[in-house]
């Protein structure tokens, strides 16, 4: 099993991986101020709740991705405390299976490299993702897997957050789906324009996008706040939650086992992928045509 960090803004995030399927998910608080060997604490109280008392979770590498470089050191020994391996890091100089086509590779979120990679490989191009988290961010990859750059909003919750903090009548409250666009109280405006308009943000960048590139575009939604908002976009798309540590777990792939796999010089597959996933919001289970009459209303 490879272990899979990743360092957020709000919380990191633990992941197990074996055969590129995501054993198990667990998240930490991220708290900048932490050592290495409170979070490997943390960690071993995590890992006693998944296994049996004779029975040691055992991992042979880890791969890990931060935005909050306090803490990359810290996470990275404890990777290597449970491995006994420096953690694949992701950053500009690891194949990912992309080329870059941005000024400055090395100021990509490395989160945002995890996801590009993952979904330029494994769903058809060009592609676009999006992360739902502290921030909203789009990944673009072209047809010739060329990552072109993206878009960077605040998150749904910062948001509303904001909004709570700054407007003095204007209340703190909780996420949900919102019936209408037309809210008749204030909490249902607040709802309505937070939800509501994420969805009709990301239905509306994603055809400035296909515009630029002149191509109709996948569409993948990840993270934590997308089970909200997939089920209300009207573009077609695939809600993948676990994107993210997919994604580490292929980038561990391609930089830790690299003869093994045969990949060229950008860590590129001898051959695609055949999966060709469903486009669909996933969190129903509703078809095609059941969930364009549902978004439509």
């Amino acid at each position: 099993m490879i272990l899979a960090i990743d360092i957020g803004n709000t919380t990191v995030a633990l992941g197990g991986i074996r055969d590129g399927r995501v054993c198990f998910v667990a998240h930490m608080d991220t708290v900048r101020t932490r050592t290495a060997a409170e979070y490997r604490a943390e960690m071993e109280r995590i890992f006693a709740r998944r296994r049996n008392p004779e029975r040691r979770v055992r991992f042979e590498g880890a791969v890990l991705t931060s935005v909050v470089p306090q803490l990359t050191g810290a996470l990275a020994e404890c990777a290597r405390h449970y491995t006994g391996h420096d953690p694949v890091i992701v950053g500009p100089d690891i194949r990912t299976g992309l080329r870059m086509g941005v000024p400055d590779p090395a100021a990509v979120g490395k989160d945002r490299i995890a996801d590009a990679a993952y979904a330029a490989a494994h769903y058809p191009l060009p592609v676009v993702t999006v992360d739902m988290g502290t921030a909203t961010t789009f990944n673009v990859v072209d047809a010739e897997r060329v990552f072109r750059g993206g878009v960077i909003c605040p998150g749904l919750s910062t948001g509303l957050r904001a909004l709570g903090d700054r407007c003095a009548q204007l209340p703190q409250i909780h996420l949900g789906r919102p019936r209408h666009a037309i809210g008749t109280t204030t909490q249902e405006c607040m709802l309505s324009g937070s939800v509501m308009g994420t969805a009709v943000l990301l239905d509306g960048m994603t055809a400035r996008i296909e515009e630029e590139l002149g191509a109709p575009a996948t569409l993948v939604l990840t993270g934590g706040l997308a089970r909200y908002v997939a089920p209300l976009c009207r573009h077609p798309l695939t809600y993948d939650p676990e994107l993210m540590m997919k994604g580490l777990g292929y980038l561990y792939e391609l930089n830790a086992r690299p003869a093994r796999r045969g990949e060229g010089r950008h860590g590129k597959p001898d051959r695609r992928p055949e999966h060709k996933p469903d486009r669909r919001p996933r969190p129903s289970g509703q078809g095609r045509g059941q969930n364009r009459r549902r978004n439509a209303g």
